[in-house]
């Protein structure tokens, strides 16, 4: 698989990522083995995962595989922190906080350090310094490699990148920032997208297959297997189900049949050859299903048919995005 640099770094890591979202919940020990050889074998490097998913059991079972299933070396391993298991969802980007979730999520995991740190979402409570300032002794200790942001809007992302390189003393730099992005989800086209590409900051998708939609498995009904039958995943699919994204959905199809490929790659060969992306995360419910994901990799999509894409999902931008004499 071909390797990109995470923003303007040093860091490399594969054009397709693995997630892990249901890894210890829906994914047990075995899948997951399997999944991550499957990944491994396909030249595979950047897997995603974060404190909060499954609890914590996500960390801990990739952190059993690490080493037995694929070589802790051949990895870059990417968590998150911030984000507080509770009724509420808090954010909490206070300097303790952090620390001692990195510091969990190392024993999780069973390593000393992990590649990439992001910051699960932006904490309006705490200031960004004190968020900013923990990163860095995250950094600068070793526990952590690389750091970036999930969840940041244009504004956020651009003001923690403007502290850093402004910051006396401040060492580290942000590598990357996680959103959605998918032909259904383009909103950080607006401001998010601009902000990295200037930043040098590197785009990782998440839910690049919007939400498993792209796949079009949900044109005719829900499956009873699919995360929209899932009580709890159901509500993060239903908004993807309404008739705009159908029209998306029918034209990644008609490209598809097209081109003789799958929606899957359709779609997926969008959203990994945008500008300023390094590497959708995709997470799979089986190794079946991830295999046919990564075989992605022999795909370029035919400028025409990127054009054509880009015109049925176009997002509406107005004022202030448009220059003003246009209107």
């Amino acid at each position: 698989m071909e390797l990109r640099h995470v923003g303007r770094t040093g860091l490399r890591v594969s054009r397709i990522g693995l997630g892990t979202l249901t890894w210890g919940r829906d994914t047990d020990e075995h899948e997951a083995a399997e999944q991550l050889r499957v990944f491994h074998e396909a030249g595979g490097t950047l897997v995603d995962t974060a404190d909060v998913y499954a609890g914590g059991a996500a960390e801990y079972l990739l952190g059993r595989l690490l080493d037995t299933a694929v070589p802790r070396r051949d990895l870059v391993i990417a968590t998150k922190a911030g984000s507080v298991l509770d009724p509420d969802h808090r954010t909490d980007g206070s300097r303790g906080h952090l620390l001692a979730a990195l510091d969990a999520s190392l024993a999780r995991l069973g390593t000393d350090h992990v590649d990439l740190w992001q910051l699960h979402a932006f904490d309006p409570g705490t200031p960004l310094e004190e968020t900013l300032q923990a990163v860095d002794i995250a950094v600068t200790s070793g526990r952590a490699r690389y750091a970036g942001v999930s969840n940041f809007c244009g504004w956020q992302l651009a003001k923690a990148a403007t502290w850093q390189l402004a910051a006396p003393g401040a060492r580290t730099r942000l590598a990357s920032t996680q959103m959605e992005y998918s032909l259904l989800q383009r909103g950080i086209e607006r401001e998010v997208l601009p902000a990295a590409l200037d930043l040098g900051i590197g785009v990782l998708p998440s839910s690049p297959l919007g939400r498993g939609v792209l796949t079009g498995k949900y044109r005719d009904a829900t499956p009873s297997d699919s995360r929209g039958a899932s009580d709890q995943l159901a509500p993060f699919v239903a908004p993807y189900l309404e008739e705009p994204a159908r029209r998306v959905v029918d034209a990644v199809t008609t490209a598809a049949d097209g081109l003789a490929t799958t929606a899957l790659q359709v779609a997926l060969a969008w959203v990994r050859d945008r500008p300023g992306v390094t590497a959708p995360i995709v997470g799979a419910r089986t190794a079946h299903q991830l295999r046919a994901a990564l075989s992605v990799e022999a795909l370029t999509l035919p400028d025409e048919i990127c054009r054509a894409l880009d015109d049925v999902s176009a997002p509406v931008h107005r004022y202030p995005d448009q220059d003003w004499s246009e209107l």
